[in-house]
């Protein structure tokens, strides 16, 4: 992973190239490793990533907004925007494609790692492993490429301040959740740096340890409570009971229209099941051998459309019914892998197949993945798409409940797991050196999340005054 010849503040051209994995630098000694670390503040200050100011050359929000629609489901775009309308903190969740862009103009050190590339505070939680554990990890991997690893702290440090402001705190309360994250990025970064590889590899977070090491005693019994909720039965069944019914002797999904819909023209429904069947080919080709066996124990019944999301609403997005012989149902989700919002900026990840590309990040940079993670095409229109369980054990996290006091304690879990994340790929020797060991780091990231929230609030301004005056078309769900 070593630093390139960019200029610190990159112009935001599109790029045809095609970016590389990183590069791996762990055969070097690891004083060497630490010294081109810390030689990389030369090229981007420390104090320079406090500062944020739109460049004179950025884009109008609204058309970039209007651009990442391009190719969705047209009727569900006016969705999306409802969904953002609601507060500044819905329209950050979605406006993954402006911050990219933002952040092509801002300093950073010349490491790349792969990035989430969406890290904002809703795409952490908790879920289930293969061997039944409950970790907690990034869940979201749709925008995943290669990208400077500070555009990850960044987007998750602006996340806490708009969720800070959403929920009413004080001022000084985003800023420390803010802070918190990045200080936690810091620290568990200097730690994996001194780690054998192999342990730092292994390491995943346990999430009834975290809940545990809480302060909170409500918000711990809260979390208790909801963990024994997500793991008591099969997370399959629960949403067989919620999403689908008995049609004689075949399981169909239920309609919930506008988010859980079947083409209501019977000849194309017919031809989407058709083109589900051949997809699932392709997808079971992905997979590992040995997870085909048990994908195989498994009859397609039905598939329909599925709303998701914030940033996701309006790209194809299902959910496919199968059942196997023993009559236990197992849904899987499908999802539209679209070029990442970073590519436009760092280049195209080196994956033909963007479900391939959100895939293999996952497995990267999770702990542990789902057994049934893997891609596919559509057989209709050539999209790429990759798949997963719909649900297993997941837990949410509930910002709008927390106190500042819980607010600050989950950056610090977030800013942990995107630590996790990065060393998987990056450096954790060069990050760590990079970031020091004073808190200028922490410090220099929090001011800019603050700066940045307030850019988001002038944005979510743009997009209310936008549909109030007819440019754009807005709806609620239902």
């Amino acid at each position: 992973m070593a630093a390139t010849t960019k200029s610190a503040a990159r112009p935001p051209a599109r790029r045809a190239k095609v970016a590389h994995l990183p590069e791996q630098s762990y055969g070097r000694p690891h004083a060497e490793r630490a010294a081109a670390g810390r030689a990389l503040r030369e090229r981007s200050p420390r104090r320079a990533i406090a500062q944020w100011q739109p460049s004179p050359r950025r884009g109008d929000a609204i058309d970039l907004l209007v651009a990442s629609s391009a190719g969705r489901i047209e009727h569900l775009i006016p969705i999306r925007y409802g969904r953002m309308m609601a507060n500044p903190f819905a329209f950050y969740r979605g406006a993954a494609a402006i911050m990219a862009h933002d952040l092509s103009f801002t300093a950073d050190s010349g490491m790349n790692v792969v990035a989430c590339g969406d890290s904002h505070l809703m795409n952490f939680g908790g879920f289930a492993t293969p061997e039944r554990k409950l970790v907690f990890d990034i869940n979201d991997f749709d925008e995943a490429s290669v990208a400077p690893w500070e555009w990850d702290v960044r987007r998750l440090a602006a996340s806490f301040v708009v969720a800070a402001r959403a929920n009413g705190f004080k001022a000084a309360d985003g800023h420390e959740a803010a802070w918190s994250a990045v200080r936690s990025y810091r620290e568990n970064m200097v730690r994996y740096a001194e780690m054998p590889v192999l342990e730092a590899y292994y390491e995943y977070i346990d999430l009834k340890q975290l809940v545990a090491s809480g302060t909170d005693e409500e918000m711990k019994r809260l979390n208790r409570k909801r963990i024994r909720k997500a793991t008591e039965e099969s997370a399959h069944l629960k949403e067989f009971t919620r999403l689908a019914y008995q049609s004689g002797t075949r399981p169909r999904i239920r309609d919930d229209p506008p988010l859980v819909y079947h083409h209501a023209d019977q000849k194309q429904q017919a031809l989407v099941h058709r083109s589900a069947e051949r997809m699932m080919t392709t997808y079971v080709a992905s997979l590992p051998r040995e997870r085909r066996m048990l994908i195989d124990r498994y009859t397609l019944t039905d598939v329909a459309m599925k709303v998701v999301g914030v940033g996701s609403v309006g790209t194809y997005c299902g959910i496919a019914l199968m059942v196997s012989g023993n009559g236990d149902p197992l849904f899987l989700q499908f999802k539209e892998a679209r070029p990442s919002v970073l590519e436009p900026y760092c280049g195209r990840a080196p994956f033909d197949h963007h479900g391939e590309r959100v895939v293999f990040a996952q497995r990267l940079m999770q702990a542990a993945s789902d057994v049934f993670l893997g891609w596919t095409t559509g057989t209709i229109e050539g999209r790429d798409y990759y798949v997963r369980q719909l649900r297993d054990a997941k837990v949410t996290p509930m910002v709008e409940i927390m106190k500042p006091v819980n607010l600050a304690n989950y950056g610090k879990a977030c800013g942990w797991a995107l630590a996790r994340a990065h060393k998987r790929s990056g450096d954790a020797v060069m990050l760590a050196a990079y970031m020091g060991s004073s808190a200028a780091f922490e410090d220099a990231m929090a001011a800019f999340a603050v700066a940045y929230a307030d850019q988001n609030e002038r944005d979510h301004a743009a997009l209310v005054a936008a549909v109030r005056s007819g440019r754009l078309e807005a709806r609620p769900d239902v």
